[in-house]
């Protein structure tokens, strides 16, 4: 299993919503996917951060860099070869990163475990 379905399988552990992989390296050179979902508040937020950082720790990966867990309204989990965002719905929707990023083909999100 690609560390991005760990991470997303993390991220539904805590019943993250609308969960989407974007497949960036086709598009991009920084990184091969996006991880995107959001949460319902901010305890959620960072309790969907804490799952894939601990589900990938498991794994021995670490977060190359963490931005925006104090404030949980967008927090990115930075592994290198993906990074994963779990934004606060508002801001998800704000920032709209699917359209930003609108021609990177879409991956299969794996269903929960």
């Amino acid at each position: 299993m690609e560390d991005w379905e760990l991470a997303v399988h993390a991220a539904l552990e805590r019943k993250a919503i609308d969960p989407t992989v974007l497949d960036i390296g086709r598009v991009s050179t920084f990184t091969e996917q996006f991880v995107i979902c959001h949460g319902t508040n901010s305890r959620q937020v960072q309790a969907i951060a804490d799952s894939i950082h601990a589900g990938l720790k498991s794994e021995g990966r670490l977060p190359l860099h963490i931005e925006g867990y104090e404030r949980a309204e967008w927090v990115l989990l930075d592994y290198g070869d993906f990074v994963a965002h779990v934004f606060a719905k508002d801001k998800r929707y704000y920032y709209d990163l699917e359209r930003l990023w609108r021609t990177a083909p879409r991956l299969p999100v794996p269903v929960a475990a």
